[in-house]
């Protein structure tokens, strides 16, 4: 294939595409994607706050040290994310304070923000802590909410006046303060809209919808959402999804179509069961297929997933999306090494290298001359083009006889025995 042919097969692909939805060097999807037709409008920005670090505390992996987890932090701050969800208040004091220097030492705009405040004087404690913001939880039922927790309250308006109470002290100390309405799978349109509105009376900033069963469908957190949106114009809204049916970036993205201008999410998706809307999942979705802007260092995305994996000992998949060492693997056949020769966009709709990724050809079963001599070249060997098909006779064979991939050096020791018999 001349230089000629493939200069017209990139003119014929390009027809195809439009600016924005495709982007050189960058990410080709479908335009459909950037069309308020189709999509509905999304905004401009989004924010996405991460809880990794507090997902890390309750993770059943290995048992972290003090520092591994001061060096995974300061990875994250250095992303740009532009929220931190730290440990609950449970933890050392003093530790918390060096997980707030560490924040804003390598990123000084950050907010930072405790979770699951329930009293005043838990309130106190994040205050003098010098957090920027903290979470007041908002149990889902009546009664029932003495499973999290005693005193057991009698009814729902009693739950109700409990943290609005404690979000009214919060907001004379000055902090930014986040209702967290817990369970909101089992919330009524009535009693959303009362709660709702309880909390803004009360002077929360904003209204955060976490699904921790993960049983609110993304059509159903756009509802939720614009119900809230509803109740409590004057404040912003945020959700927190869960993945147990891989939506958890969809419903991402549903709530920001509804008007929810926060996402929690975290680093590989780490929490309890099945986890979160992954970090790098939801930040490439919002700005690859979206055009929405989440301030996130996309290049910094893969270096972060592999940093908590090695940190929590909790291995994602092989092809997790985006971060995943085969997230760009198409396998080892030659029509993968001509697509990518012609046009690296085709398969691949991320730049691998856009998230701190690489793309992988492996040298398989299906690989031809082209994809062998791209190996070869790879590993530094120049090989005469007529010897080629021999090496990938030798290999093919060397793959049946082992059952396994061949390593670097069994290619090179194959290859110097065809081209230096």
């Amino acid at each position: 294939m001349d230089e000629a042919q493939i200069e017209r097969f990139r003119a014929d692909i390009d027809r195809s595409r439009t600016a924005g939805a495709y982007a050189p060097g960058r990410w080709s999807v479908a335009p459909g994607n950037r069309d308020t037709a189709v999509t509905g409008v999304l905004p401009e920005r989004v924010r996405l706050r991460d809880t990794s670090m507090r997902a890390i505390e309750s993770l059943p992996g290995k048992t972290a040290t003090r520092e591994a987890k001061t060096a995974f932090l300061r990875l994250l701050a250095r992303s740009g994310v532009p929220e931190i969800v730290t440990a609950g208040p449970g933890r050392d004091p003093d530790a918390l304070r060096a997980d707030l220097a560490t924040i804003r030492q390598e990123q000084p705009g950050c907010t930072v923000a405790c979770p699951f405040v329930s009293t005043m004087e838990g309130v106190d404690l994040v205050r003098d802590i010098g957090y920027d913001a903290v979470q007041v939880s908002v149990p889902g039922f009546g009664p029932a909410s003495g499973i999290y927790g005693p005193p057991v309250p009698a009814t729902r308006d009693e739950v109700v006046g409990r943290a609005a109470a404690v979000v009214e002290h919060a907001r004379t100390q000055r902090l930014r303060v986040t209702a967290a309405f817990t369970m909101v799978s089992y919330l009524t349109d009535e009693v959303l809209a009362e709660t709702a509105s309880v909390m803004a009376h009360a002077g929360a900033d904003e209204i955060a919808l976490f699904d921790g069963p993960g049983a609110v469908g993304p059509e159903a957190f756009g509802r939720l959402v614009r119900a809230t949106k509803s109740a409590a114009p004057d404040l912003e809204v945020g959700v927190h999804p869960h993945n147990t049916f891989g939506l958890g970036v969809a419903c991402a993205v549903a709530a920001a179509r509804a008007g929810a201008v926060v996402v929690e999410s975290s680093v590989n998706g780490y929490c309890g069961g099945p986890g979160n809307a992954d970090l790098a999942a939801t930040a490439a979705a919002f700005e690859a297929l979206y055009g929405v802007r989440t301030g996130i260092r996309l290049a910094a995305l893969t270096g972060l997933a592999r940093a908590a994996a090695e940190l929590t000992g909790q291995m994602p998949a092989s092809n997790q999306p985006i971060t995943g060492r085969d997230a760009f693997c198409w396998g080892g056949a030659d029509w993968v090494t001509v697509e990518h020769e012609v046009d690296p966009l085709l398969h691949n709709c991320v730049e691998p290298a856009l998230v701190g990724n690489r793309r992988r050809v492996p040298l398989t079963r299906q690989s031809g001359p082209r994809t062998t001599a791209a190996v070869l070249r790879s590993l530094g060997i120049d090989a005469d083009p007529a010897l080629v098909p021999a090496i990938v006779e030798r290999c093919h064979a060397e793959l049946d006889a082992l059952g396994r991939p061949l390593t670097d050096e069994e290619i090179r020791a194959v290859a110097r025995s065809v081209l230096a018999p």
